[in-house]
């Protein structure tokens, strides 16, 4: 009989304390000469047993979703490689996909207000500045206004076009001899130098800087001079626009606030009752005709537009102009963006060893610029840089050449 109580008790999952219990409880009835004692007991272990499994049983869907919190919450220790950026991408995860989602989907958005808004300033040039330039101008500043302005919009709209259109350059997905320096945890894919994984995209760049809304495309290895050009003349189309409406602009409030006055000031009382019997009004007329204004809902526009013109074109040349300076110390130094915040810490980390951080893919300042804008001979600072040039860069951006020798790295 104590196999019998042992057996059922191995399957009620019951501690040495409840067993002892009812083994107790068994002598005694067997004492008492109980002869459905045994039954009994077992009838009761069987039947607490069933009570305390139909308590503890909860909800598939609630045993599931604790469950997956728990394999969550041991992701972020899971073993020795982890650390604070992990944690924090971890628990930020959804944030950063918010992000990249609305990105993404208003990429066009953004798009189609650069479009517009240059286009505002282009048909406002040509509608108002143009005829007020060859009214007042002498030859020689009027052929300056239109040769310049005229290259410095087609030098605007074909790098704009050519950095939305132009792919970034994504690594080999096939497999290939390319060297590789880690493996793409988003992408399970090899990452060779300088490539990083745009959320945003959802694919890995090559030579990546950063992912611009305003583009709608990723900035890497075969479009970066697209991108750093565009911001460059469109600086310079800005400030050209602010320094020589400057004048335009003031002249234009001033007239916009005159108006104003006079809107506000009133001509005269209207007559009414009397007044044409004692000679206020001229025989004939019975009611009192304000006097039209001295402008013109033309001229009003006119004004507004120059003003509307001075305002964005100045802002936006602040903004811009200070984008584009920073782009171009990174460009001086090889780096992107990216590579700006590893270097920082590289070279923090170097520091606590009493070593010095250097950057493997600067190879000096000139070198940089003729690298970025495929400089190989002389000419091409004006064919290349000055004219609107369809050219590929300099490499594969596979490969990279670590510390070059002194000499120009493309002789010029």
């Amino acid at each position: 009989m104590w196999r019998v109580i042992e057996a059922n008790a191995k399957k009620s999952k019951l501690t040495g304390s409840q067993i002892q219990r009812w083994v107790r409880a068994y002598y005694r009835c067997r004492m008492r000469w109980c002869p459905n004692s045994v039954l009994q007991l077992l009838r009761c272990v069987r039947l607490r047993t069933c009570t305390r499994r139909g308590k503890s049983r909860l909800p598939l869907w609630i045993r599931e979703t604790w469950a997956y919190m728990n394999v969550l919450v041991q992701s972020l220790y899971f073993n020795s490689l982890t650390d604070s950026d992990v944690v924090f991408d971890s628990i930020f995860e959804p944030v950063f996909w918010t992000v990249d989602y609305v990105t993404r989907w208003f990429g066009t958005v953004f798009v189609f207000l650069v479009v517009t808004l240059t286009s505002s300033i282009v048909v406002i040039a040509y509608l108002v500045l143009l005829p007020l330039i060859l009214n007042t101008y002498s030859p020689p500043w009027i052929a300056w206004h239109v040769c310049y302005g005229h290259w410095n919009l087609i030098m605007i709209a074909f790098h704009y076009y050519k950095a939305t259109k132009t792919s970034p350059g994504y690594p080999p997905t096939q497999k290939n001899d390319s060297p590789f320096v880690a493996v793409c945890k988003k992408c399970i894919m090899p990452k060779p130098a300088r490539t990083h994984h745009c959320g945003i995209c959802n694919s890995c760049i090559l030579k990546m800087d950063h992912h611009c809304p305003w583009l709608n495309n990723c900035v890497g290895y075969f479009n970066h001079r697209y991108f750093f050009s565009f911001c460059l003349f469109m600086t310079l189309g800005c400030v050209y626009c602010s320094i020589s409406g400057r004048n335009l602009f003031l002249d234009a409030y001033s007239a916009l606030e005159r108006f104003k006055h006079l809107d506000m000031d009133k001509p005269g009382v209207p007559v009414t009752g009397m007044g044409p019997l004692i000679g206020l009004l001229p025989p004939g007329q019975t009611s009192y005709q304000t006097p039209a204004p001295p402008y013109t809902f033309k001229d009003k526009m006119i004004h507004k537009s120059i003003i509307y013109m001075w305002v964005l074109t100045s802002t936006v040349g602040v903004a811009l102009g200070a984008l584009t300076l920073w782009h171009a110390v990174l460009i001086s130094r090889g780096e992107t963006s990216i590579e700006r915040h590893i270097n920082s810490k590289e070279t923090k980390r170097m520091a606590k060893r009493g070593k010095v951080y250097r950057n493997p893919y600067n190879y000096g300042k000139l070198n940089n610029w003729k690298v970025f804008f495929g400089v190989e001979k002389r000419s091409h600072w004006v064919t290349r840089v000055l004219l609107p040039s369809g050219h590929t860069p300099h490499g594969d951006g596979l490969t990279w050449d670590i510390f070059p020798a002194k000499k120009d790295l493309i002789p010029v």
